[in-house]
């Protein structure tokens, strides 16, 4: 089950420098579709941001934002206890996908091995995100990542430089 909140104050009601606050979030419980629900919650938000707010959104943004969802939420599901928290913001030109669960132990990546299979979600998220942050919280852990919402116009991703 999920349980969805949304808050958009009005402009004058305290937006950010950069913008209005445009937030959605979730508490997700382990039904077993938390994953799915997680990904078409990021989805929906990044379309509503696009339609209703005149955000650009790339098509880029759209699917790194569902991977980077999926990816948090399964590894919360699987290594942490109890709900997890779903909080997706945009900031600054960027989309913060928050992951709050109640196991304190950080995550760290494990060092590339192209014969490993599985275990790799860490290492995708960091590659894809602009900026990515693991945090203990007085319970459990937060994990953040931002991801730009619009590519340049020479089709690097904005944050980057091409490689």
């Amino acid at each position: 089950m999920v349980v969805v909140m949304e808050s958009v104050p009005a402009p004058d009601e305290g937006a950010a420098p950069d913008g209005p606050d445009i937030r959605t979030g979730a508490a997700l419980v382990g039904d077993g579709t938390d994953i799915a629900q997680a990904r078409h919650l990021a989805a929906g938000f990044l379309t509503r941001v696009q339609a209703e707010h005149g955000l650009p959104v790339s098509q880029r943004a759209m699917d790194l934002t569902q991977l980077v969802v999926s990816e948090l939420v399964t590894n919360a599901r699987k290594y942490a206890p109890g709900p997890v928290l779903l909080d997706l913001g945009i900031t600054g030109g960027t989309v913060e996908v928050v992951v709050w669960d109640a196991c304190p132990v950080l995550p760290v990546a494990r060092a590339a091995d192209a014969g490993r299979v599985g275990q790799h979600g860490l290492e995708i998220v960091m590659a894809v995100a602009q900026g990515f942050e693991a945090r203990r919280e007085p319970v459990g852990k937060r994990i953040t990542a931002r991801i730009a919402l619009a590519d340049d116009p020479w089709g690097a991703v904005c944050g980057r430089l091409p490689l």
